[in-house]
């Protein structure tokens, strides 16, 4: 029980410390997603979070991250 609530706490500031880098200069989904999988080593609500997280960042990078050719030196 102590360990689960160690857990969320941790997880939870990460997941706020993230949060509030989103408006400051920062990586604040980076941190966030890390956040998100602390906790989901013990609650399985976290873990679909995380999931769904992974999902659309696995989207973004294959919609922005894979082409380089953008056109820009024609």
């Amino acid at each position: 029980m102590v360990r689960r609530i160690l857990i969320l706490v941790i997880g939870a500031t990460v997941v706020a410390f993230g949060l509030l880098l989103l408006v400051l200069p920062g990586p604040g989904i980076l941190v966030i997603i890390v956040g998100l999988a602390i906790l989901a080593t013990e609650f399985a609500w976290a873990e679909v979070l995380l999931a769904r997280a992974r999902e659309r960042a696995a989207r973004v990078v294959r919609k922005f991250g894979k082409s380089n050719d953008s056109g820009a030196s024609r």
